[in-house]
């Protein structure tokens, strides 16, 4: 049995009977289960999906989103989640580098190895590099000035945690940031790379070894490990190339407003839906959120 699940974005409420009446029809759809009104709906049907591009990108022209996954092991019992650009609304080093005097340069880097364009390892030296001599003090600044949470992230990380999942931030950023918002969302545990520091000011330097792709491969086998359970178990979330190894070994890897490199690698896609997406892929209905 599988499930096609159609979202929107919360605010516009696309997705109508009508469209979904549709969806069934073509799909020869055994029953459909309302999520929330006019926001999700699942519409369940049992033979496998060919021509899947085709109602993807006539949903996707609609500005709704269009997933479909096996029914059994929906619901995850771990999230997995990358913070720049997905927990937050934000690429913090960019948003460093702007009070540094350096925005324009570094957000050009960023763009480029969130893409793949350039190695993550490189890219991250040469950003960080242009950090040297900004005040520690920034960083409490820009967290408090320009970091704000991507819509739907509270309700995810609580929803999935109340009921009995594990949640771990694993960023290629940096734990100045990571623990922060960790503690906000209430997430069991962070990951991220060290900023290093002297007398007060950034070094320009980062700490060794860099967490990147394969380390966030690595957490999600160390917590799987800990916990006796899969990649299947595992729900993981992310916009950057240096997200697709967890992305593509986890059970439900979901590409969250993702960069075009990703999206072409990824099956499900959320374009439009904002984090709260995540939780209808699982099934979970909208009065069933945990809202903090």
């Amino acid at each position: 049995m599988y499930v096609a699940t159609l979202i929107s974005k919360p605010e516009d409420a696309r997705v109508t009977a009508d469209l979904v009446s549709s969806i069934k029809s073509r799909l020869n759809g055994s029953n459909v289960d309302w999520l929330a009104e006019g926001i999700a709906c699942d519409v369940y049907f049992e033979q496998e999906l060919s021509g899947f591009d085709v109602f993807w990108r006539g949903l996707d022209r609609m500005r709704i989103d269009f997933c479909v996954q096996p029914v059994e092991g929906r619901r995850k019992k771990v999230l997995l989640a990358d913070m720049d650009s997905t927990m937050i609304q934000q690429e913090c080093i960019d948003e460093l580098a702007a009070e540094a005097g350096v925005g324009e340069r570094v957000a050009e880097i960023t763009a480029r190895a969130m893409n793949g364009e350039l190695d993550f390892e490189a890219a991250l030296k040469e950003r960080v590099g242009l950090l040297k001599g900004l005040p520690v003090g920034v960083i409490e600044k820009v967290l408090n000035d320009r970091i704000t949470l991507m819509p739907g992230g509270p309700e995810l990380v609580a929803t999935m945690r109340a009921n009995g999942a594990y949640a771990a931030l694993v960023s290629g950023g940096f734990t100045s940031f990571t623990s922060a918002v960790a503690a906000k969302l209430g997430f069991d545990e962070n990951r991220a790379n060290t900023l290093l520091q002297e007398d007060g000011k950034l070094t320009g330097e980062h700490g060794v070894p860099v967490l990147g792709k394969q380390a966030k491969v690595d957490a999600l086998n160390e917590i799987t490990a800990a916990k006796g359970l899969t990649a299947d178990d595992v729900i993981a979330v992310g916009d950057g190339a240096n997200d697709l190894g967890m992305l593509h070994l986890a059970g439900s890897g979901v590409a969250l407003h993702a960069k075009p490199v990703v999206a072409a690698q990824v099956d499900l896609r959320l374009n439009y839906a904002d984090l709260t997406g995540l939780l209808y892929l699982q099934g979970y209905k909208a009065a069933e959120f945990v809202r903090p």
